[in-house]
């Protein structure tokens, strides 16, 4: 069903080319709106879905697809671009690739779907990688109004958490698998 949280969430979906070709391309203002946008729209479809009691399967699924797609696509670029470190993007697509994997994974073992629901630590870890990517992007738009050492402390913290929260999110599917009859851990 589409609502107005799905639709936004579509909306999301489509600036991230938007956003990267304004990337590669210098636009560093016009990528960092319409990143932002895409940040408000991520907010928007939430308060939205939940003040009108319009939560929806698709929107559970799509929604975090979308974060994800924005920030591997974001830290990626960025990485390629030169603008932050290879080993943070490593982390975050590690992350989302064990993520994406491992539920599969647990639904062919299984033939049973596991709910998909953020942990804290999970939505920390995608506050601090939206930081840390603005961040990048606000620098680009305005040099030296970043200190360096913010940034870094951002790259380090978000890769810190992103990968606790991969660690969580294993656990909580071997668990999950444990409860639904599948193989017992090692």
């Amino acid at each position: 069903m589409l609502n107005v949280p799905n639709f936004l969430t579509l909306l999301r979906l489509i600036a991230i080319p938007i956003f990267l070709i304004l990337l590669v391309d210098r636009r560093y203002s016009e990528a960092l709106a319409v990143f932002i946008a895409a940040g408000i729209t991520d907010s928007l479809d939430g308060m939205i879905a939940r003040m009108t009691h319009t939560k929806t399967v698709l929107g559970a699924y799509l929604d975090p697809a979308a974060d994800k797609l924005l920030l591997m696509s974001s830290f990626t670029a960025l990485a390629f671009m030169d603008e932050v470190p290879r080993w943070v993007v490593v982390i975050v697509l590690s992350r989302d690739v064990m993520l994406v994997l491992g539920y599969f994974l647990l639904f062919t073992m299984t033939s049973s779907a596991m709910e998909v629901r953020p942990s804290p630590i999970g939505k920390f870890s995608t506050f601090l990688q939206l930081a840390a990517v603005t961040t990048v992007l606000v620098s680009l738009v305005w040099p030296g109004v970043v200190p360096p050492v913010l940034e870094e402390s951002l790259f380090y913290l978000a890769g810190a958490v992103t990968a606790t929260a991969g660690l969580q999110y294993m656990y909580r599917g071997l668990v999950w698998l444990q409860g639904h009859g599948g193989p017992q851990p090692g």
